[in-house]
C-alpha cells in the first residue's frame, strides 16, 4: 500500500502483515515482538521480520524499553527490544486532515488574530470532551475509549496506587498542534475539567514524543483557580464573534 507522507515521500508498506503490525502498535502503543505476536496471531520470527523492514523504512524505532511507564525490571539475558512508530509511521497509518486543519488555523489567524485560535481551541476541546458525560464527572477509562472513537488511540495504564497515566498513542491534529500548541493546551484544561482531576501533560507528539502521556491523581479534586487565571480561562472561552466583527468593520 502507498502512502503520500507531508514531506512529498512516497513509503510504501512492506507488505499487508506489515501494514497490520504497524497499526497494532499505532492502537496499543509501543510492544515487543512477543506482545505484538501474540496480539495478531503470528510468529515472533515473522513479526521480527516484519519489524525489521518498518525500521529500515524509518516507519518503526525500537529502544531498550517503553517511552512510558515504569523501568521494566531486570531479569536474565538480554532484555527485548520496544518498537513505536515513528512520525513517519503515524503519518503512513493516518490520513490528510491535518493538513487541512493546519490551514484553516493560519488563515484564522492571519484573519482575526491569535486569539480567534485560542477560542477555536478552547471550543474544539470542549466539543471533544462533551462526548463523555456533558458536565458530569467521568473516569479515565471512559475519557479514554471516547478519545479512541475520535482518532487518538488512546488507553490508560496504572501507575501505582496514586495515579494512572493516559496515553494517546496518535493525533489527528498532531502537525497542527505543533505549530499552535494552544490546541494541547486546552485539550489538557478541557480533560481537567470533566475528570475532576489535575492533569499534568508529560509528553505530546507535536513536540516530538513517542506518544502523548497525561498523570491523572487517582484522588479527586482539582487545584484552586486564582481570580486572575480563573478570568483569563472566562475569556478564552468567549466566541470569536468580537475579532470577527472587528475584521469585517474594517
Amino acid at each position: 500500500m502507498g502512502v503520500e507522507l507531508r514531506n512529498n515521500v512516497v513509503v510504501k508498506f512492506p507488505g499487508e502483515a506489515a501494514e497490520r503490525v504497524a497499526r497494532a502498535l499505532l492502537t496499543h502503543g509501543p510492544q515487543t515482538a512477543t506482545e505484538l505476536a501474540a496480539a495478531l496471531g503470528q510468529t515472533s520470527a515473522g513479526v521480527r521480520r516484519h519489524l525489521s523492514a518498518l525500521v529500515e523504512l524509518g516507519l518503526v524505532s525500537s529502544s531498550d524499553r517503553a517511552p512510558y511507564g515504569p523501568a521494566p525490571k531486570r531479569g536474565r539475558g538480554r532484555p527485548g527490544s520496544v518498537f513505536s512508530l515513528t512520525d513517519q509511521g503515524r503519518a503512513a497509518c493516518g490520513s490528510s486532515y491535518d493538513d487541512l486543519a493546519l490551514s484553516a488555523l493560519r488563515y484564522l489567524e492571519s484573519q482575526y488574530g491569535p486569539d480567534a485560535v485560542s477560542d477555536f481551541a478552547v471550543q474544539r476541546a470542549r466539543s471533544l470532551a462533551s462526548a463523555v458525560a456533558g458536565e458530569a464527572e467521568c473516569t479515565p477509562d471512559e475519557l479514554a475509549e471516547v478519545l479512541t472513537a475520535a482518532g487518538y488511540a488512546a488507553d490508560v495504564q496504572p501507575m501505582g496506587d496514586v495515579a494512572v497515566q493516559l496515553c494517546q498513542h496518535t493525533c489527528p491534529v498532531v502537525d497542527a498542534a505543533r505549530e499552535f500548541p494552544v490546541l494541547c493546551e486546552a485539550e489538557t484544561a478541557e480533560l481537567s475539567r470533566v475528570l475532576h482531576r489535575h492533569v499534568t501533560r508529560l509528553a505530546t507528539l507535536a513536540h516530538g514524543d513517542e506518544v502523548c502521556t497525561a498523570v491523572i491523581p487517582i484522588s479527586r479534586g482539582l487545584p484552586e483557580e486564582s481570580p486572575s487565571r480563573r478570568a483569563a480561562r472566562e475569556s478564552s472561552a468567549q466566541p470569536a464573534h468580537s475579532a470577527t466583527r472587528r475584521k469585517a468593520s474594517a
